[in-house]
């Protein structure tokens, strides 16, 4: 078998409606997307993955509870400086962070991964700025 360059890497783009859909499930989705797992050339030391354009954010469905009981932290960096709210407090603030957050868990925790979460573009609603500039590219996801 021949192994993969990075010259040969073909990057898509992918177009992936929330609307509706669990956000456990879509993160993994979309992590795999990123990670280049679903490429029949995926190499764990390459970046392989293809770029993400997430809309709807604020339409992703949390299952159970959790939309009052799971809780997303942030600290200052002083004493008492710790910051909480749950997923309807962060959805009405900051929808696209619950997507994002989730998938980033997702992700290796590495300088790979941290440039693989920059190929991932999370919107607020049906506009962004990516539809008209890959239309021709871009493969719908439902």
């Amino acid at each position: 078998m021949k192994s993969v360059k990075p010259k040969d890497i073909k990057h898509d783009w992918h177009l992936i409606d929330a609307k509706g859909k669990t956000l456990g499930r879509l993160s993994t989705q979309v992590a795999e997307i990123l990670m280049g797992k679903t490429k029949n050339y995926y190499t764990p030391n390459l970046d392989t993955g293809d770029y993400v354009v997430i809309i709807n954010a604020e339409k992703i469905y949390l299952s159970g509870k959790k939309e009052e009981q799971k809780k997303y932290y942030r600290h200052s960096g002083y004493p008492g400086g710790l910051y909480t709210r749950t997923a309807s407090q962060q959805r009405e603030i900051r929808p696209e962070h619950l997507i994002r957050h989730s998938v980033e868990g997702m992700l290796p925790k590495t300088n790979m991964g941290r440039s693989m979460i920059k190929k991932m573009y999370v919107y607020f609603g049906d506009n962004n700025p990516h539809a008209n500039k890959f239309a021709s590219e871009t493969k719908k996801e439902s």
